[in-house]
């Protein structure tokens, strides 16, 4: 919540103050829609990867998450009916391969965990096409910046019921982390505004790659 909240505010503060990009409007209750299924998508890809960390370890969490350039292929097909060529489908065979076999003989395999884990991954997946999208359909595309804007807010009044019902000592919880670290003021911003950087930099290279590709650079 702290990150999408950083999000909003400073790129309201580069959009209206500093004038980096000029201001779009939403043009459709269309693409309203587009942004508000993307801000839930992206809130369920984020908390469903932290609670798959409860169960599983992060070698395997991250080894599920490793089959996320396949499902975006999947999607891009299915929403855009763009097609990749032959190869970039046959490089996605092995790791998808690798993790059914890495599933197999995983030690600490935790059913629940695997399906938050494999449900995050297709969700970020889901997501990477959606934004891509928004950031390049013709007559609705919206700016890196503009598009951060309108989602962030919405994130945020998803997940702030959220943390109140899961997490409802999370002020105290804060507080009592102020009292013991005295740099805990400066990092929580400094995280957020590294947050904010983070999501930027991914709209940036949907917008002049591909999902498939931002999903591969990632991985």
């Amino acid at each position: 919540m702290c990150h999408m909240s950083a999000c909003a505010v400073l790129s309201y503060i580069s959009i209206v103050f500093l004038n980096i990009f000029p201001l779009q409007r939403i043009k459709s209750r269309s693409q309203f829609r587009r942004i508000a299924t993307l801000s839930i998508v992206f809130c369920g890809s984020v908390v469903g990867g932290n609670i798959s960390l409860r169960y599983l370890p992060v070698s395997f969490n991250q080894a599920v998450g490793a089959t996320t350039p396949f499902f975006t292929a999947v999607f891009a097909y299915l929403m855009t009916f763009k097609r990749e060529s032959w190869i970039s489908y046959a490089a996605l065979v092995p790791v998808v391969a690798g993790v059914v076999i890495a599933s197999g003989g995983e030690p600490s395999f935790h059913l629940y965990g695997f399906i938050m884990c494999f449900s995050a991954t297709a969700a970020r997946a889901f997501k990477s096409v959606l934004q891509c999208i928004l950031l390049s359909s013709e007559g609705e595309k919206l700016n890196s910046m503009n598009l951060l804007l309108y989602m962030s807010p919405i994130a945020v009044l998803v997940l702030l019921p959220a943390t109140l019902i899961m997490e409802p000592d999370v002020l105290d919880v804060t507080i009592s982390l102020e009292m013991k670290h005295k740099f805990m003021w400066l990092l929580l911003p400094i995280n957020s505004v590294a947050a904010y950087l983070a999501n930027l930099s991914n709209f940036l290279v949907t917008k002049h790659t591909s999902a498939l590709t931002l999903q591969v650079i990632r991985q």
